[in-house]
């Protein structure tokens, strides 16, 4: 006997499956249009409001991240780990004490300058150990330009140390499209094409932004705030570029950075359930490894909740605190982005 079918049930069975890659890359490039606009028509705003919300949250879900990326036994990793938690220590460590070693040592500002090309000369050479170490180890890496590369980087450290700094600040969101694509190609290598091919959108926004705010008046407002926000993005130092500009650059690339962290990340890399330790090789160790990773992230939870309020009580002021104690974060994705490699 016959089946009669509505005919639009027919309609939603012959309706093709919606295709995963193209929703990701949708969705990819809602998001980075988003943070263009925003950033671009709300720049000290918005940067403000990104920094409130995701900048401790963002901070925990690294750590908790390179938990997962960290082997429960460094076996022959031992002197790259090594190497990278030392460099961090004391490369974090330098450069919180620079303003307080140039006080000490005087002639101003030109002793600033050569402190922080020396430690931005000691930044690179500390990374092409690294890189060293990791081209030599599984899956093996030629990398012949490593050491010219890293010299000409220290040169130019030297040449323009005020610059140099400015190219980090904006070029250290661009890594988390890095952990991004990696993450894929581990997690969900079919989307990975896709992901790739969305990528031109960052810089398809940004000359957008340069072409509607490149030549604009400089962001008005001479609060604390507002010259804390414009300084950090290069105000002042970046010459005939408005500060409109480089705001809404700088703060469109973090929203992207804070995004990927917060959102992508634990999606791909620890299933959407990032107190979960289930994943951490470094908890299988043992019990105690387990307890001591659960204090970590309790503790760090603990210090997101007091960076929110610190922001509540006192935004400039936190804001300063906040940027100088990420700095451990910045360096702590060097040999993770290694590792990546």
């Amino acid at each position: 006997m016959a089946t009669l079918t509505h005919p639009a049930a027919a309609r939603r069975t012959a309706t093709p499956a919606a295709d995963p890659a193209a929703a990701f890359a949708a969705a990819a490039v809602a998001v980075v249009a988003a943070a263009a606009l925003l950033a671009g028509w709300f720049p000290i705003g918005f940067s403000i409001a990104i920094v409130f919300l995701f900048a401790g949250p963002h901070n925990w879900l690294e750590a908790r991240y390179f938990m997962t990326r960290m082997p429960a036994r460094w076996g022959r990793l031992r002197w790259f780990f090594t190497l990278g938690i030392g460099g961090v220590v004391v490369l974090a460590a330098t450069m919180i004490a620079i303003p307080s070693i140039a006080a000490a040592l005087g002639d101003g500002r030109d002793t600033w300058l050569v402190l922080l090309a020396a430690w931005n000369s000691a930044l690179v050479l500390w990374a092409a150990a690294l890189a060293s170490i990791r081209r030599r180890q599984n899956p093996r890496r030629a990398w012949p330009w490593l050491w010219p590369t890293a010299f000409a980087l220290v040169a130019a450290a030297w040449l323009w140390p005020v610059g140099w700094s400015i190219g980090l600040v904006y070029l250290h969101p661009l890594l988390a499209l890095v952990f991004l694509d990696a993450a894929l190609g581990r997690r969900r290598p079919e989307l990975r094409p896709a992901y790739r091919a969305c990528l031109v959108a960052v810089p398809a926004a940004l000359v957008l932004l340069a072409l509607r705010l490149g030549s604009a008046a400089d962001l008005p407002g001479t609060d604390v705030l507002t010259a804390q926000i414009t300084h950090h993005a290069g105000g002042g130092v970046v010459p005939h570029v408005s500060t409109h500009f480089l705001v809404a650059a700088h703060t469109f690339l973090e929203m992207l950075h804070y995004a990927i962290w917060c959102v992508a990340l634990p999606l791909l890399a620890v299933g959407g359930r990032p107190w979960r330790l289930a994943g951490v090789p470094l908890a299988r160790r043992s019990a105690a490894w387990r307890r001591g990773l659960t204090a970590v992230l309790v503790t760090g939870s603990l210090v997101v909740v007091a960076f929110w309020a610190g922001f509540l009580i006192d935004y400039p002021l936190t804001r300063s605190l906040y940027f100088t104690v990420a700095l451990v974060h910045v360096l702590a994705e060097v040999p993770f982005l290694l590792r990546e490699a």
